[in-house]
């Protein structure tokens, strides 16, 4: 019997996108708690030496790390419930999007990350680039595929579950239903889908710790300014 572990972290968006995944594949697996702040367990260490950071998938024993290979892996290893299309064109575009997704991520999070004019450029940088996502990777659909939910749909589900979450703790507002309304409705029918609504971090917690750890970052930013 095939063992499958997953190596994470409770607030951690890229590990519920493997979460999803699993879930949708309906594959077993043992979920392994990591605490990254304190002290990293030895499995981790040894399983992803290089970049030390969750999600990390063990399959019998054979780790994968980063969260999208991860995906593309899942989805290779238990192909039944596909969440790629069967349309080699249709496929090598989801692929396209979620590189996308990868590429600009530094962009899209700095909203959070970042303090000052370095902020107030990726605000409006990370606008603009919703506003490509929505016209050219969502278009008119449903979801990034079409009518059913698919790993593009898993890649951007941070946008759905956590992004308005790190706006409250910033206190920034990246996107607003007004100027992004396709996207909102995505982000409205991705949470309404039974698998996500029943696999989604408390939001309470999820923000007290976003305050938390943005107030660490910004005592950092400022001491760094001081020196």
């Amino acid at each position: 019997m095939e063992e499958v572990k997953l190596l994470g972290f409770w607030s951690s968006p890229f590990v519920y996108r493997v979460k999803w995944a699993l879930k949708h594949k309906d594959v077993k697996y043992e979920y392994l708690e990591e605490d990254l702040w304190n002290k990293k367990s030895d499995l981790l260490l040894r399983s992803n030496p290089v970049q030390k950071r969750v999600p990390v998938l063990l399959h019998d024993g054979k780790p994968i790390a980063e969260s999208i290979v991860i995906l593309e892996y899942i989805e290779e290893m238990w192909p039944h419930n596909p969440l790629l299309p069967q349309d080699p064109h249709e496929r090598a575009m989801a692929r396209y999007w979620m590189k996308f997704g990868e590429d600009k991520a530094p962009i899209l999070l700095g909203f959070y990350l970042n303090f000052g004019e370095e902020q107030e450029k990726n605000v409006k940088e990370a606008k603009e680039l919703l506003k490509i996502l929505e016209k050219h990777g969502l278009g008119e659909n449903k979801f990034f595929g079409g009518d059913e939910i698919g790993l593009v749909d898993f890649a951007f589900g941070w946008i759905a579950c956590w992004l308005e979450v790190m706006e409250e703790a910033v206190g920034v507002k990246l996107s607003e239903a007004e100027s992004l309304p396709r996207l909102h409705e995505w982000i409205e029918n991705f949470k309404k889908v039974p698998l996500i609504k029943e696999n989604t971090p408390d939001r309470d917690r999820m923000l007290s710790f976003y305050k938390q750890r943005r107030e660490q970052r910004r005592e950092s930013f400022i001491s760094s300014r001081a020196s």
